[in-house]
């Protein structure tokens, strides 16, 4: 049964923890519904930015943001009272941010997670460090949002779908109703941990599509790679647990598509410039915004050889961003594995 499009009430202001472009953006959306949005920002320069410019200059160019969103670089002010917190911060600084969290937050506080990836050492979505950090935020106050959404189309308005989700229906029914707006619908889901890994495996099979394209090797190699790749993404979502069905979603194939063939997409971008030959080191200096692949990569080559999870392009990217493997022989060992048929995956994860 589909959800009618009603709006959450109005009068409640919410936190937004993250200036990045994502950050900004969806910052920038509940204010064009009429919320009062405190934007915690790490950077001194861009509250000053805001400030003066009514514009995040870093990270989301060009992008006017209204007057009822306040930058602020004090985190506990930011999140005091909030019913609603949204946090959009890099993987690698989830559990930092986390701690800063933890005990500022209203006992009713809901917390939603637009970050992407999964953590080294500990392999922890996204929602997992929040909880092991936060041992208070229980799991019917939490809740994922994720999609196919590139930060610089959903500020210039246009239509957009994406996934809320949270093991309580409840709260992703109300997730779905504060952010939905005309241009950017949102559908509500129960499968927390489907959504989060179809959200942080995609940026790696993004990374291959870029070495694709920068190898020069055609719109065949690319839609053979983004379906083997889906195919790993399942493999690995059916062994934590996830609804083999998400997969076929918005949070799934949707950001798939999105991240592998989309020239905004910094994973792609790393990708292309890997396969046009520029080292890893020499691509990452020169970039202002976080690449989620590249740490998420190292997350999953451990997890799926932990779980005897079979997923070799996943394993290849971790190799040529690691091992310095070069792609050319990376793809060599891709094409001449061992022959199998498409629907024969075992119960052991293995394709």
């Amino acid at each position: 049964m589909e959800t009618r499009q009603e709006s959450a009430p109005l009068d409640m202001r919410i936190g937004v923890v993250g200036a990045g472009s994502w950050g900004t953006a969806l910052a920038h959306l509940l204010c064009t519904k009429g919320y009062e949005v405190d934007l915690w920002v790490y950077e001194p320069e861009v509250v000053n930015q805001i400030l003066e410019h009514r514009e995040n200059r870093s990270f989301l160019p060009g992008a006017s943001l209204p007057d009822n969103l306040t930058p602020s670089g004090d985190l506990a002010a930011v999140v005091k009272d909030k019913p609603l917190v949204l946090v959009v911060v890099p993987s690698h600084v989830m559990r930092e941010t986390a701690e800063r969290l933890s005990g500022r937050l209203a006992p009713d506080t809901i917390v939603v997670s637009a970050s992407k990836g999964i953590e080294n050492g500990t392999h922890l979505t996204m929602t997992g460090v929040l909880r092991q950090v936060i041992p208070t935020l229980s799991a019917d106050r939490l809740a994922v949002l994720s999609g196919p959404s590139f930060a610089r189309e959903v500020v210039r308005l246009v239509p957009t779908a994406v996934t809320a989700a949270s093991s309580d229906r409840r709260t992703a029914d109300r997730v779905q109703r504060v952010f939905a707006a005309p241009y950017f619908r949102v559908y509500a889901h129960d499968d927390v941990i489907g959504v989060e890994l179809g959200g942080a495996v995609k940026n790696i099979i993004a990374i291959a599509a870029g070495i694709v394209d920068g190898l020069g090797l055609g719109l065949n190699t690319r839609a053979a790679l983004i379906t083997r790749g889906l195919a790993e993404i399942r493999r690995l979502g059916a062994r934590l647990g996830a609804n083999p069905r998400t997969f076929s979603g918005l949070a799934g194939v949707g950001d798939l598509i999105l991240t592998c063939t989309g020239t905004l997409s910094r994973n792609h971008t790393v990708g292309k410039q890997l396969g046009e030959g520029k080292t890893l080191s020499e691509i990452l200096s020169k970039m202002t915004m976080v690449a989620e692949g590249v740490r998420t990569s190292k997350s999953v080559y451990n997890l799926s050889r932990e779980l005897g999870v079979e997923m070799p392009i996943s394993h290849e990217i971790y190799h040529i961003l690691y091992d310095d493997t070069p792609p050319e022989v990376a793809l060599k060992r891709l094409m001449t594995r061992d022959l199998k048929a498409e629907l024969d995956e075992d119960r052991d994860g293995n394709a």
